[in-house]
């Protein structure tokens, strides 16, 4: 049976075995925070060591993130995200054993998921630019779409199914089951097919990361993007992600009303990459990034503890539009940006992300618990997602900048 036009990037061989690996390894990932905040709490029984593994995981996508791209840009990218796999799978193989054996102590918890966080940290910048090597260059935008979808559909069961597994065999089996995921990823990636790309020169990493950076500065519309990215996760996510259950708990109906909210973030992330498979707007990154608008109400009806459905409906269009503008901002990298400069120009984004909104869940709770209260704080981000809105419109880079692919249509 022949597929569709929307998921015409599947007809594309290499491209639907990296969508297939991706995918199972996706779902393994949305399975690592129940089943992990249960092994720390199994063998310690304490929140703060939970917070100390948490950052052990974390830390490392902030030291190795540039290196990764380095590194991303100068091998092979399969090669490169082929061994962050098998390096996942043997640390998140031996965590889940010494779980399942109950011999697990907390210093060994820690330092293997340090280990699997470094091999993250050289596996996410490398994905986008092996994208441009899978599948022709008008379907880029509907390849991303699909990752999109199958990212959000792993954030969504994946905790329903280590919840099943962390309640009737035990965390450690959940985790066993991710580490698998990782070996699928690592076998379909093996099988592709790809041209030969094209090597840098061989140059110490301080002058890779310097040509990268000059790339990255040179062009305005990808610094102010940045930007805009960095503050809405500081000032607009975060204080949704900090306070939302503060509102639910407090004013609402509990945990049942923040899991309706939740639900309806995620399904509208799934929403907006089926909308984007088939939605080409001709300047993509101005019309994605203007979708923080859609945030304020979200943030507004938070702050006002108005009833649970209305602020699920509206997070069921947060949801959507951080799908839409996360697909559109991949696409325009992978079109605008030399390939021998992708990975590097990546690691450089998601550095700005990855330090931003940790600062931002931190800033959240401080103030509303000593300055301008939950409301107030739902009120600030309500303003900020508004006032980026008004940036985008401002920046005449961002304006300007246009897929062709779009314009062929």
């Amino acid at each position: 049976m022949r597929l569709p036009e929307a998921l015409g990037a599947l007809r594309e061989r290499d491209f639907r075995l990296l969508f297939v690996g991706q995918a199972t390894s996706w779902l393994g990932t949305g399975m690592v925070g129940v089943a992990l905040a249960f092994a720390v709490l199994d063998v310690t029984h304490s929140a703060s060591d939970l917070g100390i593994v948490r950052a052990a995981r974390a830390l490392p996508n902030v030291v190795f993130l540039l290196a990764g791209g380095v590194f991303a840009d100068r091998l092979p990218r399969r090669a490169v995200m082929i061994a962050a796999d098998l390096v996942r799978l043997a640390s998140q193989g031996l965590l889940a054993g010494l779980l399942i054996g109950g011999v697990a102590r907390l210093w060994e918890l820690i330092v293997l998921v340090t280990i699997g966080g470094a091999a993250t940290a050289f596996f996410d910048p490398a994905i986008t630019g092996l994208v441009t090597e899978t599948v022709s260059a008008e379907r880029l935008q509907q390849a991303n779409a699909l990752r999109s979808v199958s990212a959000s559909l792993g954030t969504v069961l994946g905790p329903s199914i280590a919840g099943v597994l962390v309640a009737t065999s035990g965390p450690g089996w959940a985790l066993a089951v991710d580490a698998a995921t990782f070996g699928v990823s690592a076998w379909y990636l093996a099988r592709l097919r790809l041209p030969p790309g094209e090597r840098l020169p061989s140059q110490a990493i301080l002058r890779d990361l310097a040509d990268g950076w000059r790339e990255f500065r040179a062009r305005s519309w990808l610094l102010w993007s940045n930007v805009h990215a960095a503050l809405t996760n500081a000032l607009v996510l975060a204080p949704y992600t900090v306070l939302g259950p503060v509102v639910a708990k407090r004013w609402l109906s509990g945990p049942g009303a923040w899991a309706l909210i939740s639900a309806c973030f995620g399904a509208g992330s799934i929403l907006g990459g089926v909308v984007v498979l088939r939605y080409r707007p001709r300047r993509p990154l101005f019309v994605g990034l203007a979708l923080t608008v859609v945030d304020v109400p979200l943030l507004a009806l938070l702050a006002v503890h108005t009833h649970a459905a209305a602020i699920a409906v509206a997070a069921l269009f947060g949801g959507a539009s951080l799908a839409l503008v996360n697909t559109l901002w991949e696409t325009t990298i992978q079109e605008q940006v030399p390939a021998r400069f992708v990975s590097r120009i990546v690691a450089y984004d998601l550095l700005a992300s990855t330090i931003a909104y940790p600062l931002g869940l931190a800033l959240a709770g401080l103030l509303a618990a000593h300055v301008l209260g939950v409301g107030g704080m739902l009120w600030l981000g309500a303003a900020a997602a508004a006032g980026l809105t008004v940036f985008v419109f401002c920046v005449p880079s961002i304006r300007a900048l246009e897929s062709k692919y779009a314009q062929a249509r």
